[in-house]
Order: structure tokens, then C-alpha cells, then sequence
């Protein structure tokens, strides 16, 4: 089978495509930008990949003409607060006109359970789009799940930031809403499973986990997992908007995906049977079963996706290249450089940079310069990376995201996404002759930009010289 996977880049996208490629299935990849297919060189040479935009209707439609079947799995909910249901609609219609010409058998649409009488705006706009979708000439699977928990997932590492920092917790009416979590690997056994079978064309499933809890109970399970206990207190008083603030400061996420999140946990998501289990012959896991398995993979360092390296999570446009291209003029730099005696070790450790392993000197000032860009509206360095010793372009990496990394050509440039008067950017790169050049570019805009600058140039000199003299050891 040719298989056409939209959102190759995301988080479900990135879990489903070895299982594809294992199945023997041709894959085409569709991205916005190519670059920021996070796949190593062997995955790489087994599939084809397009750059195409779905919102962009003045591009050329490139689309192959001989795609069997299609996964549908781009949504916009990060994007926007006010319109990424148009976008999302938007790209729904788009998908139907470009695939016109490829004679689908089957599109396999990845939703949200949408059950309940009096549905967010988040979960209007899932229902929407299998609206859309339905209106295309091809047949259509829907699959609609409630939350995802699994290592990278947005629900799972909110649920690990809220109760890793707070074992007592004053929450929202919210936290006693009923869901029906389910592992992600039970969700790419069922996309895998639909795939081809005609008895699921041209209809909606529920699917969910053995387990219906309210997010309250979700909190205590998860802390019952990690061998701890934890206090949970509901109040009546904290408002939509209260409560997406309170997400945003104590967890990783953005502003932007709180606010929708909160909209939707005030509904119930929970399947209205498990029909699609018993036709596909699937036992799912429970929830305490899907913790366990995401920190299994979180302590072998195979976290494959991460919804934090979604260019949405920081404060960057989906188009990364406009960025790499390194100013020259206008601009105030640090330019720092050292001879090293083992170009190698050199390398891994600027491939390490970040996350846990902090960034190599005065890691406490970084926190706190994270703790102020947090307070600003910023990712701060809550987000953290996805692996501990892989860097791809697109990769968020505490507050930065990659542009370029050549391990080969000894080259890492990282983009600054915290709150600025300007633009940043930081580059390190080996030369021909085993010298480390490290070189902190800031393009300011205007007074505030420049006096912004000047006044941590101090801290630079000490954060910055410490940082090289540490990257350099061996």
C-alpha cells in the first residue's frame, strides 16, 4: 500500500510511521517543511516526503496521484485562542480538493470523543472537520479518543509537571470532570488496525482505555504510580481564565494550549461503547499500566515525539528557514572561541546542551532568566528536549529552537523563543583547525532592544565565558 501520513512531524505522526514502515507499507510524508522531519538518514531513505502547507491554497498541488490511503491527522489547536477552527476547517477543505485526483480507498481521521451535549470550541472544531472530511471522495474512518497518555504527550507531561512540583494542590471544579484516558500505543494499534478494513469504512468510533476517571483521580493514580502521595483540593472560584494561568506557570505548556485545554476538561470524554475493540479484537491498557509505560520509555531515552517540539509550543511561525540565515548587520554579538584537543567529546557535549544536562556553567542564573520569561508570556525552560543526546531543526530545546544541526559539518544554531526586545540567536561550530567558536547574535529593536543588551552584557561575559571553557573539556 502507498500511504499518504499528513502531520508526519507530530506526535502521533512520528509513533505511527515505523509501525507503517515495519508493516511494509510505502509511506509520503507530508510537512510544511521538510527540514524539520524529525527522522534519522536510515527512516529517511525509506520514505518519501512532500512539503506541502494545507492552509496555503496559493501553492502548486504536488500531491501524488497513486496514494491508496491517508492519514488525516493535522489540527491547529496550539496555533490560535480565537481562530484555529477556521484554520482547521480551512485545511480539512484543502485536503478534500488536493487528494481529488488520487482515488483514496480510505482516510483515517484521528478526532476527539465528542459526546457530550454542550461541546467546547476545541471539540467543535474536531466535529467539524469529520463534517468536512465526510463531504471528500474517498471513504472515511474516524477514530475519536479523549486524552492520550503516553512519554511526550501534552496530557501526560501535564499531568507529571502538576504533580512532580505539587504533592498539595488547591484546583478548579475541573479536576472532578470525567475522562476515559488511553495509551498511545493502543491508539496506534487501532489507526494500524482500521487501515484497509472495510467494515470501518464510513464510520465514527469511539475509542478509550479499560478505565473512566475524573482528572482528580488521574492525579492520584499518577502519584500512586511514582510511589508517592499527593493532596487535591477543589475550590468553586478559579475561572477558565485563572485556571489556564495556573496551568501555564506550573507546567510545561504554552498559554495558548492551557486556554484550550481548560475549555474541553470542563466536558465529559468518555466513549459511548467499544465497538471498534471488539471488531479489531484489541485489549487496551488502564491508565496506571499507560504511566508505567511512559516512564519506561522516558528512563530508556526512547521518547520518539514530544508535543513540545511543535513550533507552536514557543513563539516562532511554522517557517524555520527564514530564521537560519544569521544577520551580520545591525546586530550585537558575544563571539567567543577556544582550541579544543578532542573535537568528538567536544561535539557530543554541545549535543547534550540543554534539558537535564543544563547548559554547562551558572545554570542557576538560566533558571531564573527561564523563571522571568515564564512570568513574561515565554516558554521558559520548562519544555526542556525530547532526547537526551539527538538534536533535529524544529527542536525545541528549553527556551531555543534549532535551526541547524550538522553534527558532520561540527555546526549547532539555536533561535532564541524567550519574551526579547529582538531576535537572538546562538551558534556553535568547530572550524577545519579543532577551534570552538561559540557566538551569541542579538538583533535589537530599537532603544529598548540596545539598552536590553547592554545591561546583561556583564552576565554574558560570566555565563557565556564559563559556558565555552566547560563545553571544551574533555
Amino acid at each position: 500500500m502507498k500511504i499518504l501520513l499528513t502531520g508526519a512531524n507530530g506526535y502521533i505522526g512520528m509513533r505511527l510511521l515505523p509501525q507503517l514502515l515495519d508493516a511494509g507499507h510505502n509511506v509520503v510524508c507530508a510537512v510544511r517543511d521538510e527540514k524539520r522531519l524529525s527522522i534519522d538518514i536510515k527512516t529517511r531513505k525509506r520514505v518519501e516526503v512532500i512539503e506541502i502547507d494545507f492552509l496555503d491554497t496559493s501553492q502548486e498541488n504536488n500531491m501524488p496521484a497513486d496514494i491508496d490511503y491517508a492519514y488525516y491527522l493535522i489540527h491547529s489547536m496550539t496555533s490560535s485562542l480565537t481562530d484555529f477552527d477556521k484554520k482547521e476547517a480551512q485545511a480539512a477543505k484543502n485536503f478534500n480538493k488536493w487528494v481529488e485526483k488520487c482515488n483514496l480507498k480510505q482516510v483515517i481521521y484521528l478526532s476527539g470523543i465528542v459526546n457530550d451535549e454542550k461541546l467546547s470550541k476545541h471539540l467543535s472544531s474536531r466535529k467539524n472537520v469529520e463534517d468536512i472530511l465526510y463531504k471528500g471522495h474517498f471513504n472515511l474512518s474516524v477514530l475519536r479518543a479523549g486524552i492520550i497518555v503516553g512519554s511526550g504527550s501534552s496530557s501526560f507531561e501535564i499531568i507529571r509537571d502538576l504533580c512532580e512540583k505539587l504533592p498539595f494542590m488547591i484546583t478548579p471544579k475541573w479536576v472532578l470532570t470525567k475522562s476515559q484516558p488511553i495509551a498511545i500505543r493502543d491508539v496506534i494499534k487501532f489507526l494500524t488496525g482500521v487501515l484497509g478494513n472495510s467494515k470501518t469504512y464510513g464510520e465514527s468510533y469511539d475509542i478509550g482505555g479499560p478505565d473512566i476517571l475524573t482528572y482528580k483521580q488521574m492525579l492520584h493514580k499518577y502519584a500512586k504510580v511514582r510511589g508517592f502521595k499527593n493532596w487535591i483540593y477543589t475550590v468553586p472560584i478559579m475561572t477558565p481564565k485563572l485556571s489556564s494561568y495556573w496551568l501555564y506557570f506550573v507546567t510545561s505548556t504554552s498559554y495558548k494550549l492551557a486556554m484550550n485545554l481548560v475549555s474541553s476538561m470542563k466536558m465529559e470524554v468518555v466513549a459511548r461503547d467499544n465497538k471498534l475493540q471488539q471488531l479489531l479484537n484489541i485489549k487496551t491498557h488502564t491508565y496506571e499500566e499507560a504511566i508505567a509505560m511512559a516512564f519506561k520509555k522516558i528512563e530508556q531515552n526512547l521518547v520518539i515525539s514530544s508535543w513540545k517540539d511543535s513550533v507552536v509550543s514557543g513563539q516562532l511561525d511554522q517557517n524555520l528557514e527564514k530564521y537560519v540565515q544569521v544577520p551580520k548587520f545591525g546586530v550585537l554579538k558575544d563571539e567567543k572561541k577556544i582550541k579544543v584537543e578532542k573535537p568528538q567529546h567536544v561535539l557530543n557535549n554541545i549535543w547534550s546542551i540543554g534539558g537535564a544536562t543544563g547548559w554547562y556553567y551558572g545554570n542557576w542564573l538560566w533558571k531564573i532568566r527561564g523563571f522571568l520569561d515564564k512570568l513574561n508570556g515565554g516558554p521558559g525552560l520548562r519544555r526542556g528536549r525530547t532526547n537526551a543526546d539527538k538534536i533535529f531543526p524544529g527542536d525545541a530545546l528549553d527556551f531555543w529552537r534549532v535551526l541547524l544541526a550538522d553534527k558532520t559539518g561540527k555546526r549547532l544554531l539555536l533561535f532564541a523563543e524567550m519574551k526579547l526586545p529582538g531576535e537572538a540567536w546562538l551558534e556553535f561550530k568547530i572550524d577545519k583547525d579543532n577551534v570552538l567558536h561559540q557566538t551569541a547574535t542579538f538583533r535589537p529593536k530599537g532603544l529598548r532592544g540596545r539598552l536590553y543588551w547592554y545591561s546583561i552584557l556583564p552576565f554574558h561575559w560570566f555565563i557565556f565565558g564559563g559556558m565555552i571553557r566547560n563545553i571544551a573539556k574533555t
